[in-house]
């Protein structure tokens, strides 16, 4: 009896008739270990659904000899997959929630926000500086990161260091660092290494001053077209509420600011600012409008989530981000984009 059953369902689960959702990735390691996550996620909670991978390479997978900030591609690890995703080549698409932009193309929502890892940054250390920190590596050491987020707030931190790009996947990243002898250390976000399955490679866990995380980092998004209300149901219950009013907070004080979360930077790490704004949402079991009402705040379409909680979020991007311009931000801006531009 018990295998007969085990028969049917296996039957099911192979009928053609089955609906399959088809999900674009990149080809990195780890964007699949991510997307696997989410799939494995979804099926769990559509047992009566199919789920295809598709992977793809993009720009910035691609182009590694240069720097993320001198391509000048606002869209550089996602503008083949949202191809891919308006052709309905693909119905949704996995990204790191870092790397997509505060303002998505027309047609494209953020329909989920996974539950966030650790969003922190981490020191990965040459294999003869184990056991150093960033404070006690040796004078005009240099260390390798793809950021100039992070570049600049640690050139201000620890002077004594000196800061090269380094790209590629994690993978490569990490062999660049273990082979070449040119870096004693790489910058790399927690998350990341910690899905990899590679928490025994991080020396350092950089605390909020020393260096704070990008916008969105350590969480998942899942990008939708806008107007696909079944796909947008589907994924709708992979909302984690507490990221997401995170992330919304987060991306509304960048798409504001047009630069950092919580402060800025000039290049060199000399001209600094920081400010912290705090505010309180409470998640009601109600809504307090329709779910028809509900906005796309910063791109983001959270139809499960009230639409109170999620202006208190972007609120708190913005008036942080006003907070920040009124005490002379821009200027440092201006001049961190002028000699970005002028290398």
């Amino acid at each position: 009896m018990s295998g007969n059953g085990n028969a049917a369902a296996r039957a099911e689960e192979n009928s053609p008739n089955m609906r399959v959702i088809r999900v674009g990735t990149r080809k990195s390691q780890l964007a699949r270990i991510q997307t696997d996550s989410v799939v494995a996620t979804l099926k769990a909670l559509n047992p009566g659904l199919q789920f295809e991978i598709i992977a793809m390479s993009t720009t910035g997978d691609r182009i590694l000899d240069t720097a993320l900030s001198k391509i000048g591609e606002k869209s550089l690890f996602t503008k083949e997959l949202e191809h891919a995703l308006e052709k309905k080549e693909v119905d949704l698409v996995v990204h790191s929630l870092k790397d997509l932009p505060t303002v998505l193309p027309p047609g494209f929502t953020i329909g989920a926000i996974c539950k966030r890892e650790n969003p922190h940054d981490a020191v990965v250390f040459h294999p003869k500086f184990v056991g150093k920190t960033l404070e006690t590596l040796p004078e005009k050491s240099v260390v390798g990161t793809s950021s100039l987020r992070r570049a600049a707030q640690l050139q201000r931190k620890f002077p004594h260091l000196e800061f090269k790009s380094i790209r590629g996947n994690l993978n490569t990243r990490l062999q660049k660092l273990d082979e070449l002898q040119e870096f004693s250390a790489i910058i790399l976000a927690t998350a990341g290494l910690q899905r990899m399955g590679w928490q025994n490679r991080i020396g350092q866990i950089l605390r909020p001053e020393e260096c704070m995380y990008a916008v969105g980092q350590g969480a998942l998004g899942v990008e939708v077209r806008a107007k696909d209300q079944d796909i947008l149901d589907l994924v709708g219950m992979l909302h984690d509420p507490e990221t997401l009013l995170c992330c919304i907070a987060e991306r509304a004080f960048l798409k504001h600011l047009l630069y950092l979360t919580g402060g800025v930077w000039s290049l060199d790490g000399s001209d600094s600012m920081q400010e912290t704004m705090q505010a309180t949402i409470h998640i009601s079991a109600q809504y307090e409008d329709g779910p028809e009402d509900d906005p796309q705040l910063v791109s983001i379409t959270a139809q499960n989530i009230p639409r109170v909680a999620q202006l208190a979020a972007e609120n708190l991007g913005i008036s942080l981000a006003n907070l920040l311009l009124n005490k002379g931000a821009k200027n440092i801006l201006d001049v961190a984009r002028q000699l970005n531009d002028a290398h």
